[in-house]
């Protein structure tokens, strides 16, 4: 143990002094434990006591003083209750006075402002220091630029910093014109310090700006004193030295600070898409009487990044998880007790019509199907992402059957991807299987009916938004007419109009997109019901994808990509003269936007899940870009998609997402977004591939309102999502999207090829409709095992005793890796693999593949 306490009752000078030397040495090595161990036992007020003592003798010994005043300030450091008890001890006033009478000797000063700045880390003691005349007394020591008493200055501006941590000392120092002061003395030294050799007194100086900015009246202040353009300019001048970091960091956090808060360029946050809900079909889109109304304690926030609080209550957690854990094997393996009477259960036998199936199908098998089975079983296991498209497409018995959705065109079977869109049909009889069952033929009829209804009333055809113009392919296969009729056109008839244009796309695909057909997308496409009414296709979805023939890392994320998107926005402020502010695309108001002005990319996203707000032209090759909340909402902005064209070649488009809500992303850690390219599309290579550079996400200065905010911590502020994309060609069309899209009539056409493409005699599949969507659209519930071997009452009772496996996707619109994800299983569930024939002998999976579909469709 140490002897730490005898020197308090000592009146040996030389007893006390060596007392603080073996003290010196002992807490100068070694880790912290020393120190702690001696606040555990008293030591701080021990030497508070033997501070006060010494402090009023007269002449006071500065050779006690000293090493005292250097042990407080090292003890000071680790103890948090160190303020407390040197306002306990009533040394306040004894420390303030100490430095007040040493101002004319450097040495000892500089000893007494670094227990200053301990003494002040201490809220309340900092505020009692702030009220005594700690602050003048500071100012007096910090000089402009010198080469003199640097370690004195030094002190003092930590000192200052400290002191301004309380809010009731930051106003006091705007209120008596500090704040200009120091603007003035920090451009004095930024402007003096060439060889740059006191970057802590810079940096320092700038804390204390920092602190005092935490209120709104200093905001307010450094504002109107050209703070903004005095910080911005230094900054410009310290970014081509690394070693000056650490100030290029804090002046850009005061710089975003004070930058003035704004509200979304948008009339209203909520949704551009409304839907009256069943029950309240008169209710109107709720207005926002609190639009302009800024969240409670905006103006008092720090305005630094948000760090997510790290809850120490895991082993909490752990111990309560412990205690939940059943050891009773004989509980273990009883079977839980229904939470319902059984009558209650029998409203389900509808999604189980497998238990009811008469199998009549096994009784006679086909030489035709024998042969079938066979080539099957010779094929070895394919992988489970590969559906055969070529030969067992055009095989009579993969039957086209209408499932319970929409009526779609003839048997793909029947001719390959090339052939026209006029043939098909929308309203062309679909061949039925002959085992359909009675409330498949109804469900069927309803469907139709729908789909008729809906025809009806929409009256449109679906077209393909835009294509290149100035390719060669272009030049060559289509003239302006056929342009133009590829444009979208209103059908009194209701069918799919054969337009030159489409039939030279479809001529001119080469059926090598693995589980795709453009015409049956199409067809599925047609009897999806939106909000928007979306009447034009997207290409990707259209035309369809393969996978990139090569892995991508994750991207490297260079230095200073952040720092400098933040000193590009700050421009806007101070450097206004290079900003158009030109609103581009407006899905609120088409009519106020600009599309196709000379120099600017055109925007559009109306098209099955696409989703852009509002594009606006902030300069010649940068655009803010804001998407559309949930419909019914004012939250939730993360999935984007959507088209842009007229590009230049070569040239780095900057795009900003300004209306992002988490407090971090993936994009900060290697994500990229993937783009679409429609010219490298009809040059063989229809890809989504990971594109963008300089890519960072980050708190902007949008607040939200209250209405916006819901409440809590998360809508106060708004995120930037910000990326640079060269394109590939000159005047391409493109498409944008935050993860690979998987839209609803994809997974449709998808449910339609999978079904095709099985081998009815090992695969039972059936789709029925879960329900219908409060949209119109239906939700598909899948039904996947394997066939009964026989009709055997063995066979059909091991058939019915299956366990049930239930599996579900995409609850989230946005989250479309949910549905490739899910798209992977189904393939995998019906494919020859051994490993899936064994699991559908073993359970019955009961599938929802998509749980959302109008959040889907509508983007």
């Amino acid at each position: 143990k140490f002897g730490v306490f005898p020197f308090q009752s000592s009146c040996d000078k030389d007893v006390v002094l060596n007392i603080l030397s073996v003290l010196t040495d002992l807490l100068s090595l070694g880790t912290g434990r020393r120190i702690h161990y001696v606040i555990s036992k008293g030591g701080s007020e021990a030497l508070l006591q033997a501070l006060t003592a010494a402090a009023r003798t007269e002449p006071p010994d500065h050779s006690t003083l000293l090493p005292l005043l250097r042990l407080l300030a090292r003890v000071g450091q680790r103890d948090r209750k160190f303020g407390l008890k040197v306002q306990k001890a009533e040394a306040t006033d004894l420390i303030l006075s100490l430095t007040k009478r040493n101002l004319g000797h450097h040495l000892h000063l500089t000893h007494c402002l670094w227990v200053l700045r301990v003494c002040a880390s201490n809220v309340t003691t900092g505020a009692t220091l702030g009220i005594n005349g700690a602050m003048e007394l500071l100012f007096k020591v910090i000089t402009p630029y010198s080469k003199r008493h640097i370690r004195t200055v030094r002190a003092a501006i930590g000192a200052l910093a400290a002191l301004l941590k309380s809010k009731s000392n930051s106003r006091r120092a705007v209120n008596r014109g500090y704040l200009g002061g120091l603007l003035r003395l920090y451009q004095d030294w930024h402007r003096n310090d060439v060889s740059n050799n006191y970057i802590y007194i810079r940096r320092g100086l700038l804390l204390c700006l920092k602190h005092i900015t935490n209120i709104q009246l200093g905001r307010e202040t450094f504002l109107g004193s050209h703070g903004m353009e005095i910080l911005f300019t230094s900054v410009q001048d310290c970014l081509s030295c690394k070693n000056l970091d650490p100030i290029i960091t804090t002046a850009t956090q005061i710089l975003r600070k004070c930058y003035p808060k704004e509200h979304l360029p948008l009339a209203t946050v909520r949704s551009s898409y409304f839907f009256p809900l069943p029950g309240n079909a008169k209710a109107e889109p709720p207005c926002e009487a609190s639009e302009g109304k800024w969240l409670k304690g905006d103006y008092e926030s720090d305005g630094e990044e948000e760090t997510e609080k790290d809850l120490d209550n895991k082993d909490g957690e752990s111990k309560e998880e412990d205690y939940d854990l059943e050891t009773d094997v004989n509980n273990l393996r009883s079977r839980p007790v229904l939470d319902r009477p059984e009558e209650e259960l029998g409203q389900y036998e509808a999604m189980c019509p497998e238990l009811s199936h008469n199998f009549q199908e096994l009784e006679s098998v086909s030489e035709e199907e024998k042969s079938l089975e066979d080539r099957t079983e010779r094929l070895s296991s394919a992988p489970s992402h590969f559906i055969p498209s070529a030969t067992s497409l055009k095989h009579p018995n993969y039957r086209w059957r209408n499932q319970s959705v929409t009526e779609v065109g003839p048997d793909p079977g029947e001719q390959d991807f090339k052939v026209p869109l006029q043939r098909w049909r929308k309203k062309e009889e679909c061949r039925w299987d002959h085992t359909d069952e009675k409330r498949d033929i109804a469900e069927a009829a309803q469907d139709r009916d729908s789909c008729e209804e809906e025809d009806a009333v929409r009256s449109h055809v679906l077209a393909l938004h835009l294509l290149p113009e100035d390719a060669a392919w272009y030049k060559k296969l289509f003239s302006p007419e056929s342009l133009a009729s590829a444009s979208i056109n209103m059908s009194t008839g209701g069918m799919l109009e054969s337009s030159d244009i489409v039939r030279n796309l479809l001529e001119k695909h080469q059926g090598d997109v693995p589980f795709h057909s453009p015409c049956l997308y199409t067809a599925r496409a047609k009897c999806v019901k939106s909000i928007p009414g979306y009447k034009d296709l997207a290409f990707p979805d259209f035309w369809g994808h393969q996978p990139p023939p090569y892995s991508k890392p994750m991207l490297e994320r260079k230095h200073g990509v952040q720092r400098d998107k933040v000193l590009d926005d700050i421009r806007r402020l101070i450097q206004p003269g290079d900003l158009i502010g030109r609103t581009v695309f407006d899905i609120d108001e088409p009519s106020c936007s600009s599309p196709g002005a000379p120099g600017c990319l055109t925007f559009f996203s109306k098209f099955e899940s696409g989703n852009l707000r509002k594009a606006i032209q902030v300069r010649e090759f940068e655009y803010d870009l804001i998407m559309n909340a949930d419909v019914n909402s004012n939250q939730h902005h993360q999935w984007f998609y959507f088209e842009v064209c007229d590009m230049k070649l070569a040239v780095p488009y900057r795009f900003n997402i300004i209306n992002c809500e988490k407090f971090n992303s993936q994009f900060n850690y290697g994500m990229q977004l993937v783009m679409y390219s429609v010219k490298e599309a009809l040059q063989g290579r229809p890809r989504w591939v990971r594109a963008g550079h300089d890519i960072c996400y980050y708190k902007n200065h949008y607040r939200c309102s209250a209405a916006a905010g819901g409440g809590g911590a998360r809508g106060k502020f708004y995120y930037t999502l910000t990326f640079s994309i060269k394109f590939p060609h000159k005047d391409d069309v493109c498409y944008l999207a935050y993860h690979y899209p998987y839209t609803y009539s994809t997974m449709m056409s998808h449910l339609d090829i999978l079904e095709q493409n099985r081998n009815p005699r090992k695969v039972y599949w059936r789709q029925q409709t879960l329900c219908q969507t409060l949209g119109g659209n239906p939700c598909p519930l899948l039904t996947i095992t394997a066939m009964p071997e026989s009709k055997n009452r063995d066979d059909l009772e091991q058939f019915c005793n299956r366990p049930y496996v239930f599996l579900t996707a995409r609850v989230h619109p946005g989250e479309s890796n949910a549905s490739w994800v899910m798209k992977g299983t189904l393939e995998f569930l019906v494919s020859n693999d051994p490993i899936a024939d064994l699991l559908r002998k073993c359970f019955i999976f009961k599938i929802v593949p998509m749980l959302n579909p109008d959040g889907v469709i509508n983007g």
